[in-house]
């Protein structure tokens, strides 16, 4: 089965080096030396001035609301990962859903001011799909209410606005560095602030409050990333222009061929793509199901992100109902997208999609195509049948 992604798992001889590096001086975490590298080089990377790795992405984000001191309630979007919401529950912080902004499907910050309420402390939102979201405006928002700002950036590794990283942008900033996504330590995630004292601060809580063996200096939890972690990190930020530009391609192919027909993400203005995943929205949720089907009978298994809206999840009624988050969950469906991805499996899900597209949207006749090569790439002009043609007059 071809899933939405495969895990790359880099270069194994300099994998294995590192692996005879812990067995040379058995520090297995605990801050070690790999870790303590693959921060440096992922601040240099990236950017920005502070990061904290952590064993995972929603760990990050509950220790981002503990280093903070948030209670109350905080305004978040219904379109994301589970553990945008489930982390704020679990840190007892009430989650409010203001809905998300049609075109680019991150949180609108329009919709921000009219859920603010006494208690409500901060704004969390997602770099939905890698898409930068509205951060000025939802910086000038949270100003104006002075609102703590967190940014959940697990798809928005290496994403760029204004030719800065985006996770320079809010209080907080975090990743996941799960096996499914582009830049990964298996297991793993970050926090990233620009506030030196918040940086100590998130350092502490990640080790139980530990200052030194003497020394515990509050409450704290162990959210370490261990070494051989920390070894795949390195291994495979060696070859990032390589996974973006392999990324970048597909996501080129898929959307020249397809963007005509299915409603694609709009990307937020001054930023740059990183192609983490590559989302389209069908008509309906028949649609989709239908598609899907298809698909998985050629073997290919896409996937239904974000569904469902999180505002309906039972766990966090009652709730307004947030009518854009609720009908774009109903029609999403991201695509393969991964380096290595074959080529002809690319033509299946383009040949899959077409079909039904052009078979259902349009009458018979118009789906006898004129007899025009021009604009095709040359490597597909032997794989062409009439659904893959696209109309360029």
């Amino acid at each position: 089965m071809i899933n939405v992604t495969r895990s790359y798992l880099g270069n194994k001889a300099k994998f294995l080096g590192y692996v005879d590096s812990i067995y040379a001086t058995g520090w297995l975490t605990n801050h070690g030396p790999l870790v303590t590298e693959l921060e440096e080089r992922l601040r240099d990377y990236l950017g920005v001035r502070n990061i904290i790795l952590t064993n995972n992405g929603t760990l990050a984000l509950q220790i981002a609301y503990r280093a903070l001191n948030l209670t109350g309630s905080a305004i978040t979007t219904p379109f994301s990962f589970v553990a945008t919401t489930s982390s704020l529950q679990w840190e007892g912080i009430r989650p409010i859903f203001a809905d998300i902004d049609k075109a680019t499907w991150n949180l609108d910050p329009k919709a921000i001011e009219a859920r603010i309420e006494a208690d409500t402390q901060a704004i969390v939102a997602t770099h939905v799909f890698g898409n930068a979201c509205d951060v000025e405006t939802i910086a000038q928002v949270a100003q104006q209410h002075r609102l703590k700002v967190i940014y959940d950036g697990a798809h928005a590794f290496s994403v760029r606005y204004k030719n800065h990283s985006v996770f320079n942008w809010g209080d907080i900033s975090t990743l996941s560095f799960h096996a499914t996504k582009l830049f990964h330590t298996i297991e793993g995630g970050a926090i990233v602030t620009d506030d030196d004292a918040l940086a100590a601060r998130i350092r502490l809580l990640c080790n139980f409050g530990i200052v030194d063996t003497d020394i515990i200096d509050g409450i704290g939890i162990n959210a370490k990333l261990n070494e051989f972690a920390a070894a795949m990190g390195l291994c495979i930020l060696d070859d990032m222009a390589l996974i973006l530009e392999q990324r970048e391609e597909i996501a080129s192919r898929y959307e020249h061929q397809l963007g005509d027909h299915f409603d694609l993400q709009l990307q937020q203005a001054d930023s740059q793509r990183n192609h983490s995943y590559f989302p389209i929205a069908l008509t309906d949720e028949t649609q989709l199901l239908r598609c899907r089907a298809a698909l998985m009978d050629k073997g290919i298994n896409p996937r239904r992100y974000f569904y469902p809206s999180l505002d309906t999840l039972s766990y966090v009624q009652p709730q307004i109902p947030q009518p854009e988050s609720r009908a774009l969950s109903r029609r999403v469906l991201c695509l393969p997208i991964y380096p290595g991805l074959p080529r002809h499996v690319q033509n299946t899900v383009i040949e899959t999609l077409l079909k039904d597209s052009s078979h259902r949207s349009q009458p018979q006749a118009e789906r006898i195509w004129p007899q025009v090569t021009a604009g095709w790439l040359v490597e597909d002009r032997a794989n062409l049948s009439a659904p893959m043609c696209k109309r360029i007059y």
